[in-house]
């Protein structure tokens, strides 16, 4: 099977064939399907290995035996899956098939997104008042964004990226993945006007002020909808707001290309906790006027039940540890 032809079964960017020739060129394992994309993560310095199957469809009893063989043929400890399925797409009487609440979920259970068919007026009415305070005040100090698809604008992407980890204490990718996915799946064209919906894209574009570039935003355009992945953002100028004004930017970027939806890429539930560390992140997308979605959820596929247990020990002690380094 062709790229083509693969990506008319997926819906998501990470079951996206290029998604896929990015990840081999990190060196990781990945199959397909006819309508799946999976990876196999090694466990270091051990003989087991774990599946990831994030964003795919529905799961069926013919998936779950086909994964259930690919795991045992990878000497999987488990599989899991993070279906691109809205809650409200199911019934109640959708069974799990097998599956269990994934011990350690990778992907958030919610995103917002934003109905793009709707004009610039209703958009900005649907925002929150401060957010489109914040917008104008951006327009107010001269933030420019542009659309910068070079390999030197990436570089600012990474230096800002990296900065950005430092200062909020995030756990993020490395350079040495963000240059392989930059190399594989940015734009060719140095401006994009038309895109090739069926393709998987990345498209950059930065907030100058003056000659400061302060903020970088990387976007994946696949099928009819924007998502917006991943950002950084400088220290410098705060009060030129300009992490408001590239927001609508990217908005408006979506809908000159003809987009249908804007998918945020992630937020917390309906009634998010306050200290929760992405809490300030969460309530900057819900600014914007966007749709909470909440998906079915992350469920693991058991492979090896006795492993599983010890796994999921191990896992929670790991994540104490990695906790503590940053606290």
């Amino acid at each position: 099977m062709n790229a083509k032809d693969f990506n008319k079964h997926v819906n998501h960017p990470l079951q996206a064939w290029e998604w896929g020739e990015f990840r081999k060129k990190t060196g990781i394992k990945v199959i397909r399907g006819d309508s799946f994309q999976l990876t196999i993560h090694k466990i270091p310095k051990m003989p087991w290995s774990i599946g990831y199957l994030p964003k795919g469809n529905m799961p069926d009893k013919k998936l779950i035996e086909e994964l259930k063989k690919i795991g045992k043929e990878n000497n999987c400890i488990f599989i899991q899956l993070e279906p691109n399925v809205p809650s409200s797409m199911v019934n109640s009487k959708w069974s799990m098939v097998n599956l269990i609440p994934a011990a350690h979920p990778l992907f958030t259970k919610y995103t917002f997104i934003l109905d793009l068919n709707k004009n610039e007026q209703e958009l900005l009415a649907g925002m929150h008042q401060k957010t489109r305070y914040n917008i104008k005040v951006a327009q107010k100090h001269g933030v420019k964004i542009i659309e910068d698809n070079s390999d030197k604008a990436f570089k600012e992407y990474l230096k800002l990226t990296q900065e950005t980890t430092r200062r909020q204490n995030f756990y993020a990718h490395t350079p040495k993945y963000h240059k392989l996915m930059w190399e594989t799946l940015k734009i060719v064209n140095h401006q994009s006007s038309i895109i090739n919906r069926d393709h998987l894209a990345a498209h950059l574009l930065l907030a100058k002020y003056k000659k400061e570039i302060l903020a970088a935003w990387i976007l994946f355009t696949f099928k009819d909808t924007l998502y917006y992945p991943y950002g950084a953002s400088s220290e410098k100028n705060r009060e030129t707001m300009a992490s408001n004004l590239i927001m609508w930017e990217t908005i408006k970027f979506g809908k000159k290309l003809g987009l249908k939806q804007f998918d945020m890429w992630g937020a917390l539930s309906e009634n998010p906790d306050p200290k929760d560390p992405w809490y300030g992140f969460h309530r900057f997308k819900q600014g914007y006027g966007g749709e909470l979605v909440e998906f079915i959820g992350n469920y693991d596929l058991v492979i090896n039940p006795a492993l599983y247990n010890l796994y999921k020990v191990a896992d929670k002690i790991r994540w104490m540890v990695l906790r503590l380094k940053v606290i």
